[in-house]
């Protein structure tokens, strides 16, 4: 009934007055927290920018409201991060781009072989791709050419916060590898609540282990617990991780199993998996998120 109810208002806000027309800036929509952010850092002054999802919200169980419709068709560009991250937000998507709506996603415009496939995920490929930084400079670089084509008056500028940004991401990556490169081989085992940081673990050597599957819209059984308890022991496992977008009860569920065998395991802390933290915080923006999350994995595995 709401998703009838959702398609209807669609047709309802066509030909509704942008906001551009209105203050002369570019009106964007995003979807995910980590978009939010790094739209905002190649827009900068020259284009409002709002956001759907805040912190702690997951994007795989995300949908869209009366709300969110009237954002969305009042927006001259809507980014989204696709590769069926926003699974319950496509056929507003596909509704609003039939009728030529701006509506980009990211995700489509990688290259696919450098892509992880997931033959158990309806898009086929891991969503999770902004734990690949340069998966990130790519999202930024379509950005940017997408402004700039949208809003040539402005397209220096677009331009020279490209170049700023570029080279923020370009430190972030040595950060990280300096970092991780204190943690030995043979401890770089991440446990987490849903497999979102695959793309983490194969650009800096981790094996990586998700209580649930790609998308958190499939539940953890009895079976995966046990399964992965008995992973945790053969493997000296020495924490597990909560997700700030995730229920934290799978992941204590889990500890429980654990220690039900006579094995300590800890909970290392929370990380930033499928949105940023609060906005206003370090944790709040993507290169705040990668550092912490690398601090906080790097602290409970040593």
């Amino acid at each position: 009934m709401k998703k009838l109810l959702v398609l209807s208002l669609i047709t309802i806000f066509i030909g509704c007055k942008n906001a551009s027309e209105e203050n002369g800036k570019l009106k964007i929509v995003t979807t995910t927290t980590m978009l939010t952010d790094l739209v905002k850092n190649i827009g900068g002054d020259a284009v409002d920018v709002e956001g759907l999802m805040g912190a702690g919200v997951d994007p795989h169980l995300y949908k869209a409201s009366e709300g969110d419709v009237s954002k969305l068709f009042h927006a001259d560009i809507i980014f989204y991060s696709g590769l069926h991250l926003e699974g319950k937000l496509v056929d507003v998507f596909e509704k609003m781009e039939a009728r030529g709506k701006k509506t980009i996603g990211l995700g489509e415009s990688l290259n696919k072989d450098e892509l992880i496939p997931s033959k158990l995920f309806a898009s086929n490929y891991d969503p999770h791709v902004w734990f690949n930084i340069q998966f990130f400079k790519q999202f930024a670089q379509k950005v940017t050419e997408v402004l700039s084509e949208t809003d040539p008056e402005n397209a220096e500028v677009y331009k020279e916060n490209f170049n700023v940004y570029q080279e923020k991401l370009s430190a972030l990556e040595r950060s990280v590898r300096e970092t991780i490169e204190t943690l030995p081989k043979e401890k770089r085992i991440l446990v987490t609540a849903h497999d979102a940081f695959n793309y983490f673990g194969n650009e800096y050597g981790f094996e990586v282990v998700g209580l649930q599957g790609i998308s958190t819209a499939t539940e953890a059984g009895v079976q995966d617990v046990q399964r992965l308890s008995q992973f945790i022991i053969t493997n000296k496992v020495k924490a597990i991780f909560i997700e700030s977008s995730v229920p934290k009860r799978t992941i204590e569920a889990l500890r429980e199993a654990v220690l039900s065998k006579n094995h300590d395991v800890a909970i290392g802390g929370s990380l930033y998996s499928d949105a940023l933290g609060s906005a206003g915080t370090e944790e709040g923006t993507y290169i705040g998120m990668f550092k912490y999350n690398v601090k906080t994995i790097i602290t409970a595995l040593q």
